[in-house]
């Protein structure tokens, strides 16, 4: 998931962090003030709302408001708390201090430098909320959705540029294939899942009817298993957040195939390569957001494709794609 979420991208639209930096380098937040600063903590989150450390640091969370509460798919509830860090002398803007606060009541902690910052304090960032990934499940995902509310959507998008900034990407295989990695995992009939590579002529599938939503079950003709090769793939983290004020229910997928394969959009079909993000592609869920797109080559790896007896769509971990017509 770390390499999903992340490559620094510095926007006009980042206001939050743009307006409080200017061209000093006073203004920027030093290595050391970084490693003061993860040693600063509100003895409250409720109540302390701006507080001094060592009168010379100021931790004020008034511009962010209240807390916000994110719930994933396994239904566990995280608590996430945004202060601005001020250097009192000059009343300077150096950063956002995070608190992420677990339903155990395990809190971590991490420092988002101003975009001033020298780039070994933005790599120790990234190593920092990597190893709080570790730890937590999902925390990159949760911590961007939030980012992404108050601070603009590209700026955090990519926490993980310092270790995969200059790498060259090896080329893939394009071609007429429309097919799955076979890891992906198929929506069966009697309500269970199944890796496409598993699946066999005779299984039966879910379909769902884009026009009505209705879900039934078709038999499998064939699964067509095309030679190894190393494909070109697309992948494609997918959110979805269905929000009451400040309590969020976030949910995500993850889909790959290859570049040429088509996904229900609300505007009808659209090829995986062709989606950018911010478009919106349909699950028997609901409709889920491209929160980042990747497209790489995939290892020497065979490639599957399903051919039904009937229906248009497939389920593909929790996706609404569509059946390649006809055998490839």
């Amino acid at each position: 998931m770390k390499h999903l979420c992340m490559v620094i991208l510095l926007m006009t639209g980042n206001t939050f962090l743009l307006t409080a930096q200017d061209s000093t380098a006073g203004k920027a937040l030093t290595m050391a003030e970084y490693d003061k600063a993860k040693t600063f903590s509100p003895g409250d989150l409720d109540k302390d709302s701006y507080v001094k450390f060592e009168n010379t640091y100021i931790l004020d969370r008034n511009d962010f408001g209240k807390p916000y509460f994110i719930t994933g798919d396994d239904g566990l509830k995280k608590r996430i708390d945004l202060y601005k860090l001020i250097r009192k002398e000059g009343r300077a803007e150096l950063g956002t201090v995070i608190f992420y606060t677990t339903e155990s009541g395990k809190r971590y902690m991490a420092c988002l430098p101003g975009f001033k910052a020298d780039g070994k304090v933005w790599e120790k960032y990234f190593e920092d909320i990597h190893a709080i990934d570790k730890e937590e499940k999902n925390f990159v995902l949760k911590l961007s959705y939030v980012l992404s509310r108050e601070l603009g959507f590209q700026l955090y998008r990519a926490a993980d540029a310092g270790g995969g900034q200059g790498r060259e990407r090896e080329a893939g295989t394009y071609g007429n294939d429309i097919c799955f990695p076979g890891d992906m995992l198929v929506s069966m009939a009697d309500g269970s899942k199944r890796t496409v590579r598993d699946v066999k002529a005779g299984d039966a599938v879910v379909t769902v009817d884009p026009a009505t939503g209705q879900a039934t079950a078709v038999t499998v003709k064939e699964l067509t298993v095309h030679e190894v090769k190393n494909y070109a793939i697309t992948r494609l983290l997918l959110v979805s957040a269905r929000e009451d004020g400040r309590m969020v229910r976030l949910s995500s997928r993850i889909l790959q195939a290859t570049p040429n394969h088509p996904l229900l959009t609300p505007r009808g079909e659209k090829k995986m390569g062709e989606l950018e993000m911010g478009d919106k592609v349909l699950s028997p869920d609901g409709i889920f957001t491209v929160w980042n797109k990747e497209e790489s080559a995939g290892g020497m790896q065979r490639v599957y494709n399903i051919v039904a007896a009937g229906g248009t769509t497939f389920i593909m971990n929790g996706v609404m794609v569509m059946q390649k017509q006809g055998k490839n």
